[in-house]
């Protein structure tokens, strides 16, 4: 019974590993969004006409990063508690008979779906952040054969 018990709980201790992976992936990108925003802030006394504007645009676009990337860290982290429940639930209706089979399957199925709106917040992160570092044409130098 124990054994069956723990080969169900696999499942979802393995998507509890992705959750927190991917935790760590968004706090790095948190982390280097706030050192990036930090920089900003110290230039944007020294800045005055287009590059002012330029850091101000800059700043604008970073919290915007800012908020998106601690949604998603929210909602992974929801994700990874709703898997921890998860995990009891079957433990529970293992050794108490507690029929909670329906509800586990509730509970998992809203953590896998917390877990793919963090992801789609990611994205939506990374979508703005790569549209921000457009090299511009001018530095290209299209017009020259390398």
């Amino acid at each position: 019974m124990i054994a069956h018990t723990i080969q169900l709980a696999l499942a979802p201790v393995f998507v509890l590993v992705a959750v927190g992976n991917i935790m760590n992936i968004l706090s790095t990108r948190l982390s280097r969004i706030v050192d990036r925003s930090r920089y900003l802030i110290e230039r944007h006394a020294e800045t005055h006409g287009a590059d002012h504007d330029a850091v101000v645009r800059e700043i604008r676009m970073l919290d915007r990063r800012i908020a998106i990337i601690g949604r998603a860290i929210l909602v992974m982290v929801l994700s990874g508690l709703t898997i921890g429940c998860v995990i009891a639930m079957l433990f529970l209706d293992g050794f108490m008979k507690l029929e909670l089979e329906p509800v586990t399957a509730c509970v998992f199925t809203l953590a896998i779906a917390l877990m793919m709106y963090a992801l789609l917040l990611f994205l939506r992160e990374t979508r703005i952040a790569s549209a921000s570092l457009r090299i511009p044409h001018s530095f290209l130098e299209w017009e020259r054969d390398l």
